[in-house]
């Protein structure tokens, strides 16, 4: 008997090919199918995730608001005041010091007041003639007359300022009402003050001319009685010419 590995390849193949097919099992695939699993823990946990970084979120905006408006604030507060009184209250004061620099005859200056009263209202002069004592009188009375003369119109040089600092006022009161930051309402109060301050300087200068006035007044006063009294005693004098008697104005 001869063996498989004897025979040629033609009859091996021949054989392959006429033998009864194997039998073959095949195992049935199943087709894969995708199914959705909720966790809820899970979508709680996400969902605070987000509710946290939403509350970030809101945060930092309200923190860049915060900033931005501490930023105008600030700009607010540095803003300076756009409105300015000062060169009207430098205007009244001036006019009140042109007045009071016209005073006639005796100004307000010191050495001049010692220089003129040591020579018009000091004590009378025994050598000075009559003729002198009179101009001496007369030029005391102009000077009284000239200080009253000069206290009403530094009166009304006062009076004629009172609209101005009505306006001026009512203009720094507005501003400092509408004032958007410290800085303008601390201008603008200065201003008020600086307005104060101007009537102060008028009212002084009222008082001092008022002074002045009835200074003169007492001053002619005092001296026009000096002067009477040098007068009367020139007059009763031995050798005047006056020789005392008795007058009756009736005949008995």
């Amino acid at each position: 008997m001869t063996t498989l590995k004897s025979r040629s390849p033609v009859l091996v193949l021949a054989a392959a090919m006429l033998a009864p097919p194997l039998a073959v099992s095949f195992i049935p695939v199943t087709p894969a199918h995708a199914f959705i699993v909720f966790d809820p823990s899970n979508y709680a946990q996400n969902v605070l995730t987000a509710a946290r970084s939403l509350q970030q979120i809101t945060n930092q905006i309200t923190s860049l608001q915060n900033e931005a408006q501490m930023l105008i604030n600030q700009a607010r507060n540095l803003a300076s005041l756009p409105f300015s009184s000062l060169q009207q209250l430098q205007q009244s004061v001036q006019r009140t010091q042109q007045l009071l620099n016209q005073a006639q005859n005796i100004a307000f200056d010191v050495q001049q007041v010692d220089k003129v009263f040591q020579q018009k209202y000091g004590s009378v002069s025994l050598s000075a003639t009559d003729q002198q004592l009179v101009a001496d009188a007369r030029s005391r009375w102009q000077n009284t007359v000239g200080g009253l003369q000069d206290a009403m119109r530094v009166q009304a040089g006062v009076v004629g300022n009172i609209e101005t600092n009505r306006a001026q006022m009512s203009a720094l009161v507005g501003a400092s009402q509408s004032a958007t930051g410290a800085l303008q309402a601390t201008q603008a109060s200065n201003q008020l003050l600086a307005l104060q301050a101007q009537q102060l300087a008028d009212l002084t200068a009222v008082v001092a001319a008022n002074g002045r006035a009835q200074a003169l007044t007492e001053a002619e006063r005092a001296a026009a009685a000096e002067q009477g009294r040098e007068q009367r005693r020139r007059f009763l004098a031995p050798g005047s010419g006056y020789q005392a008697g008795k007058a009756s104005m009736f005949n008995p």
